[in-house]
């Protein structure tokens, strides 16, 4: 069954790939409703729409899963973003007249050294604790979960001394119905100048589900006052070609001497014959930085052995999700229950 999305328009690009747009006065009440906040910058926001209801169709099997995308205001965009985004997104302030079993909130690219200095911060902030107390279970990726833990936790990130790349082997460290079937070791895609380490997530009572030593901690969970907090430093939505055209960006604002970074090869990712042509595109491009050798990317000899082998433990992932879902309907907190509590525009209550 597809995913249903909560569109006003019908022509967005997932009608396209079939997705059905809900009919939410008549639709019928079994199923979950999620909502997707995505704080991805304008660039990658189509593409990771996408990956979100492909892997959300993956999973639900015979599920009837409704999608609702929500996007902060007080989050920097272009012209182009802000009209998509007025086109086919709803603040996040509206929210709290849905009553919705799970939210997937995903990062951002930082623009400030410190988290507290992003103009979303306070949003941010105000939907993190909505969460907890008006959802089942939420999901954090990337850059929202560093925030996540700052902002409930105060646990900061650290930045690494190289960008975090790849495709990485996960070990799993306890049993945990969300890993129900997952294989003992996965691996799964990773991309982040910074991490949160282990000893903090356990020092904070959040249990580590998979692990790696290249990594970090990939997949840690947190049952809070109302909700179950689900933290991915990676990213299991991720597409096959994903962190190709993450290292391509990152090459060009190094040409374009934008950034001072010549970016790392993702690791784990590409085959013999693929990573070769990588590295020598590399060492051409310190030897000659100028925007023009940018056009020289070899894109299409990069892309033709590129596998999503992290696709069916990350569909497992999700359909454990949304059966945990399911399974606590019956417990889902009121509307309301934060009385007084605003968030972005709207007042709870």
């Amino acid at each position: 069954m597809p995913v249903l999305v909560d569109l006003q328009r019908s022509d967005h690009h997932l009608v396209a790939r079939g997705a059905a747009i809900a009919d939410l006065a008549g639709a019928p009440t079994a199923g979950v409703d999620i909502a997707l906040v995505n704080n991805m910058p304008d660039a990658a926001l189509i593409a990771t729409e996408r990956q979100i209801y492909d892997l959300l169709a993956a999973a639900a099997k015979n599920r009837i899963v409704r999608l609702h995308f929500y996007m902060m205001e007080t989050l920097p965009r272009s012209d182009w973003g802000r009209d998509y985004a007025k086109r086919f997104y709803r603040n996040v302030g509206e929210l709290v007249n849905r009553r919705l079993d799970g939210v997937i909130v995903t990062g951002a690219e930082p623009k400030a050294a410190v988290l507290t200095e992003e103009p979303y911060w306070s949003t941010f902030g105000q939907l993190v604790d909505w969460a907890d107390e008006n959802t089942t279970s939420t999901l954090f990726s990337c850059l929202a979960v560093h925030g996540a833990l700052l902002h409930v936790d105060g646990v900061k990130r650290r930045p690494l001394p190289a960008k975090c790349i790849g495709v990485f082997t996960q070990t799993r460290t306890i049993d945990h119905d969300l890993l129900h079937g997952v294989a003992p070791t996965f691996r799964m895609p990773h991309a982040r100048w910074n991490e949160v380490e282990q000893d903090c997530l356990s020092a904070c009572g959040y249990s580590v589900l998979a692990r790696s030593d290249e990594s970090g901690a990939d997949c840690f969970v947190r049952q809070q006052r109302k909700s179950l907090f689900v933290h991915f430093q990676g990213h299991p939505e991720y597409d096959a070609q994903t962190l190709l055209g993450e290292f391509r960006r990152d090459m060009g604002r190094f040409l374009r001497r934008e950034s001072d970074v010549c970016p790392t090869i993702p690791k784990g990712y590409l085959d013999a014959e693929a990573e070769q042509i990588m590295v020598a595109f590399r060492d051409k491009a310190v030897l000659n930085r100028s925007a023009e050798f940018f056009g020289d990317f070899p894109v299409d000899r990069l892309v033709r052995g590129l596998r999503n082998v992290w696709r069916p433990t990350a569909s497992l992932i999700y359909r454990n999700w949304l059966s945990y879902l399911e399974l606590r309907q019956s417990r889902k907190p009121a509307a309301g229950a934060l009385l007084g509590t605003t968030l972005g525009n709207a007042t709870l209550g």
